[in-house]
């Protein structure tokens, strides 16, 4: 009988020694936290464990704790929060979605801003510097830019742009050598060209560049009413949702490069900078083209940091010379940057 209650009182101090072993087991604590609908905090988080999305599919790489797996899988805000200078966090900023927020003003609020119809222009520099241009009115008081002027001397920054009225045959390729020399840019569209491109339009946002707003009918801005300008505008960037299911970016470029005070200011309070430039040169008649090695020779003598480039998506000579522009930019040290880098 002794020996009996031995083994019972053995097999009781073996019971109460394995459940307080469970209970502080990792298992058996991440199994109480998920039946209890607990989220993990961030300090559960071993110092050593990298928390990536790529981990939600890469499962080999993921450790056996239990603890640990339960975070990598459902602690979202522990990605989001860590620090984007690891190389596998780098979010391109060209793929960012930036909002349109828009705050216009009454009709009435505009009456006190010139009216007076300017055309961009600017003046070239045979030194590599900055282009003069129109100042007649401070830019950076609406959000405008014709060119870079806060990039350093330490970087050389450059800016590729396209306006898009219509299709020529061109812009496949046009995007084809961008994604090859892996360089992003703006295509500034009008209603049309979304309707009549829809395909090359997408592809534009899936491949990361920027879709800006060229107006619906391309008219001269400061020629049109409140109503029409918010309709020429606004119109545009809903017809870009609706067609292609991507937001437009808030980047305008006004038709043939007239603007006043006032359509600037109401530009800015729709929610978009407007975009002017600091290179071009006579491509857009596709009748009278200028040839690729006129625009490779500009290109080279012209070219300046911060430049806001002006293309035509429609010139065969852009076509042509894309590639070599490209490279030869960036022998020259020439990063290519998007226009979500402008601050």
């Amino acid at each position: 009988m002794k020996k009996i209650k031995f083994i019972k009182c053995f097999l009781i101090a073996i019971g109460i020694l394995t459940f307080f072993w469970l209970m502080k087991s990792q298992s058996f604590i991440s199994y109480r936290k998920k039946a209890a609908g607990v989220e993990p905090t961030k300090e559960t988080v071993n110092e050593n464990t990298d928390i990536r999305l790529s981990d939600k599919e890469e499962k080999s790489d993921v450790t056996k704790n239990d603890e640990e797996i339960y975070i990598r899988y459902y602690d979202d805000d522990s990605y989001s929060d860590k620090s984007s200078d690891s190389d596998d966090e780098y979010i391109d900023v060209r793929y960012i979605q930036q909002p349109i927020i828009s705050n216009l003003h009454d009709k009435e609020y505009y009456y006190d801003f010139s009216n007076e119809k300017l055309a961009w222009w600017f003046k070239r520099d045979n030194n590599h510097g900055p282009s003069g241009c129109d100042d007649k009115v401070n830019l950076s008081d609406y959000g405008a830019y014709y060119l870079d002027d806060k990039e350093s001397s330490d970087e050389k920054v450059i800016y590729l742009t396209f306006d898009c009225g219509y299709e020529n045959g061109y812009t496949g390729h046009i995007l084809d050598v961008l994604a090859e020399e892996d360089v992003p840019a703006c295509f500034f569209v009008t209603k049309t060209y979304i309707r009549d491109n829809i395909d090359l339009t997408k592809r534009m946002k899936e491949e990361g560049h920027q879709v800006g707003n060229h107006t619906i009918t391309h008219p001269s801005l400061p020629t049109k009413s409140y109503e029409e300008i918010i309709q020429e505008v606004n119109g545009c960037a809903d017809y870009m949702k609706e067609a292609t299911g991507y937001d437009m970016d808030p980047y305008l470029r006004p038709p043939c490069g007239e603007y006043s005070e006032r359509t600037l200011a109401i530009i800015h309070d729709l929610g978009f900078k407007t975009i002017f430039w600091s290179m071009a040169y006579l491509d857009y008649d596709v009748n009278k083209q200028p040839g690729a090695d006129y625009v490779i020779n500009h290109f080279n003598k012209y070219h300046h940091n911060g430049a806001i480039i002006l293309m035509h998506n429609v010139s065969a000579s852009n076509s042509e010379a894309l590639q070599t522009v490209i490279q030869n930019l960036k022998a020259c040290g020439y990063r290519f940057a998007s226009l979500n880098e402008l601050e």
